[in-house]
């Protein structure tokens, strides 16, 4: 930086904190809990590349290198909990993200104010229910004597253990999700399409266009920013699938189909207290993640002009 950028660049801190020096304070609070929470943790990656111990500390567990890596990608497993995860990953994504601009599209139809509120709210709820309780709801309802079964069997079909049988976890684990979050996170389209001016549906009307016409011209074009921006953020959390929910879901029955990355960490490093190899598997998630968002962001902005940077 040369003297003048700096000198440029002190002068404009100075305005701006004449101008705005009330709320860069009060913006205080919430970047030392971001330092402290998300930044000052970071210190912790180092252990990825030691055989880390509680007793030694970061200062002084043994130096290993990649070695914790290497013992990664030479485990038996690495390919069934990379494969689960992408699999996972993918079909939540492919499920999960058209569900809220689809629920946006069709509350923005409802005409009557009472019964738009109603579904909204409806909706919305599900969102605010904690996962065990969810988890516990889907158990109740899929269990031997559940409700699921009971209906079943008038058809005379014999009783499925749906939480046993690895067939039944990601679709269980898909649709769960969808109901949970579909309502919170059509927040969003709806308030995109609350911006739309009227007078382009106007103009449609007056030229004929039907409900549907004017969605796939008029609305999801203009969605079409919002859409991105959140597709891309979405393909960059494909790798980190709920790991709580999986969590409370799974067993050693359906590890084929339901282990993945997250999972496995806290098996390694929780219960196992493999610190330094656990760390190396959230490290290499984590860069996983950072490639997929930026080949998104990429590929987004030379596809559709779109990005987020």
């Amino acid at each position: 930086m040369t003297t003048t950028e700096k000198t440029s660049f002190i002068s404009k801190f100075r305005y701006d904190w004449k101008c705005n020096r009330f709320l860069l304070l009060l913006s205080f609070p919430g970047l030392i809990m971001i330092g402290f929470f998300a930044y000052y943790p970071m210190v912790g990656v180092v252990t990825a590349f030691q055989n880390y111990s509680l007793f030694l500390g970061i200062s002084g567990s043994e130096w290993i290198g990649f070695d914790n890596f290497t013992r990664f990608f030479n485990d038996p497993n690495f390919f069934r909990i990379i494969k689960n995860t992408f699999v996972l990953g993918f079909n939540n994504l492919l499920w999960s993200f058209p569900a809220p601009i689809i629920l946006a599209l069709l509350i923005n139809e409802v005409i009557h104010p009472k019964i738009k509120r109603f579904i909204q709210t409806a909706t919305y709820l599900p969102y605010f229910i904690s996962v065990v309780v969810i988890v516990g709801i889907m158990k109740s309802i899929f269990s031997g004597d559940g409700i699921a079964n009971e209906l079943i069997a008038n058809f005379g079909v014999d009783p499925i253990q749906f939480f046993n049988e690895s067939s039944y976890f990601r679709g269980l684990y898909i649709g769960s999700g969808i109901w949970q979050e579909v309502g919170y996170a059509s927040i969003l389209y709806l308030a995109a399409i609350t911006g739309i001016d009227s007078e382009m549906y106007e103009a449609a009307k007056i030229d004929g266009c039907s409900k549907l016409k004017q969605i796939f011209h008029i609305t999801l074009p203009s969605l079409r920013p919002t859409i991105i921006t959140l597709l891309i953020l979405a393909i960059g959390g494909i790798v980190g699938v709920g790991f709580d929910k999986i969590l409370l879901m799974y067993s050693p029955a359906t590890y084929d189909v339901a282990d993945v990355i997250s999972t496995y960490v806290y098996r390694k490093g929780i219960i196992d207290q493999d610190y330094g190899f656990s760390s190396a598997i959230g490290l290499f998630n984590s860069l996983v993640s950072i490639v997929f968002l930026l080949g998104a962001n990429y590929f987004s902005r030379k596809l559709l002009k779109e990005s987020l940077w």
